[in-house]
């Protein structure tokens, strides 16, 4: 049996979650218990294992510098974990309630807005040139956030939803990707396919997560199915299948119901399972794939390498 994409950076991911649970204790008990309650819920830890991978595999000889990167990423990414169930009224996050449907509203909405000052403070973000790498990923969150909002209840046209996807999940990874290869003191074309190796992989990631939302089991997603359904976010496999011409006018009238029944919820993955959505939606998941690890060329053969091509293929498999 091959080897998980993780398994030669098991150490320094545990220093990560070290790192993360040494940022978070504060003077306010309940601000420490419901980050570390966030941080502890699970997650796959893709994002910190991308910038640590990247830094190895570019040379990088002091790992110290990119775990820190890595933490505070990881921290940022579950700050807007605890926002976006907000927004969304999930009341469900990996199997365990959601951190506003256990602690309350604003004590979630302040603890969000903790872990990201506290994702700023870790190693002072070193210097000017990663500080805008890191912001201009908090802004692409942010403004991707507000379209999303702007497009509930429609079917989005492709290229929008691309937009959305890349900046909410791809461009944090490609950030994190790029940092880690100039921490690395790679050469700058170097850096650049770096971030073109994490932009591609969270690409691929998002997409394959809206085909699992569909097909996936409420036990393994730790939350319902169809939950971008409901909500009137149309994913890819929802705007492959409402342009199917014999269910996509069923599907579509489904979709734009204010309110959704179980029932609704049943028929409209019926429905979808009888058009080639998710197949098609799965090709485009490895087009992306395949970019990143393009993206690899000309990068030296070692462990590391060998990690970023295991997880590109892992992200395209999954079936959790």
């Amino acid at each position: 049996m091959s080897q998980a994409w993780e398994s030669s950076i098991m150490d320094e991911l545990r220093m990560v979650e070290e790192e993360i649970h040494r940022s978070i204790r504060s003077e306010q008990p309940i601000l420490t218990e419901i980050c570390d309650y966030v941080i502890s819920s699970g997650g796959k830890r893709m994002r910190p294992g991308v910038t640590i991978l990247s830094y190895l595999a570019c040379g990088g000889n002091d790992v110290s510098e990119a775990i820190k990167i890595a933490a505070a990423f990881e921290m940022i990414h579950s700050a807007t974990l605890i926002h976006d169930d907000i927004n969304d009224r999930s009341e469900m996050r990996r199997g365990k309630q959601s951190a506003y449907k256990r602690f309350g509203l604003q004590e979630a909405l302040v603890s969000g807005d903790f872990l990201f000052v506290k994702a700023f403070s870790i190693g002072g973000f070193f210097n000017e040139e990663i500080v805008g790498l890191v912001a201009d990923a908090c802004t692409a969150i942010a403004e991707s956030e507000i379209v999303q909002f702007e497009k509930e209840g429609q079917v989005a046209p492709l290229d929008v939803y691309l937009g959305i996807i890349r900046g909410k999940t791809a461009k944090p990874i490609m950030a994190g990707a790029r940092i880690g290869a100039y921490l690395a003191k790679a050469e700058p074309d170097r850096i650049q396919a770096m971030g073109e190796y994490g932009l591609n992989i969270g690409m691929a990631f998002q997409i394959v997560d809206d085909v699992l939302d569909i097909v996936g089991s409420e036990k393994t997603l730790g939350k319902p199915r169809m939950v971008d359904f409901d909500e009137g976010k149309a994913t890819l496999p929802l705007i492959y299948a409402m342009k199917d011409p014999e269910v996509g006018p069923r599907l579509s009238q489904l979709f734009h119901k204010k309110s959704k029944s179980e029932a609704d919820v049943d028929e409209a993955i019926e429905l979808i399972g009888r058009t080639k959505a998710i197949e098609l939606s799965r090709v485009k998941a490895k087009e992306y794939a395949e970019l990143a690890l393009l993206a690899l060329d000309g990068l030296s053969d070692s462990i590391y390498r060998q990690g970023l091509r295991k997880l590109a293929e892992t992200v395209v498999d999954r079936k959790h």
